[in-house]
């Protein structure tokens, strides 16, 4: 026995209406406000911007890499008691529901090593920032000054 045609309808429209739901709760994170210090062919750059996260779910950075140095750490700088700043790897930052997470000078960054080209104002870099649950995210981060 098939059902009738109006329930059958229903029920797209409801796994439709559930789809998109679902979709929209869980967006990727957003990247802002992306730049990159200028730099000479196998040194070494920092890299900032604002992570943005639209889900209702939370999310965590969880690695980095750029077609552009040969490796990329997530970096956090930290002032100890005495004001000694110091900077370390972070294996990971989470990313809150519905909140940003800036990477600013004196706090979360990128460490750009081994650069294979300089990094010269009015260029840019690419940063691929892979995230926990959303993955992969492109950014090109222009080179300013900072």
């Amino acid at each position: 026995m098939r059902p009738p045609l109006s329930r059958l309808i229903v029920l797209v429209v409801a796994a439709v209406a559930v789809a998109t739901c679902s979709t929209a709760t869980s967006a990727a994170p957003t990247v802002n406000a992306a730049w990159a210090r200028p730099a000479a062919a196998g040194g070494q750059s920092a890299a900032y911007f604002t992570i943005t996260n639209p889900s209702t779910t939370a999310d965590s950075l969880v690695s980095a890499s750029s077609p552009g140095a040969s490796t990329v750490d997530v970096h956090e700088t930290n002032v100890d008691g005495a004001g000694m700043s110091a900077m370390h790897p972070v294996e990971r930052v989470d990313i809150p529901a519905g909140q940003s997470v800036v990477f600013k000078p004196g706090s979360y960054h990128l460490m750009l090593m081994g650069l294979t080209d300089a990094l010269t104002v009015g260029g840019t870099i690419e940063l691929d920032l892979v995230f926990e649950h959303a993955g992969k995210v492109v950014v090109q981060a222009p080179i300013r000054q900072g």
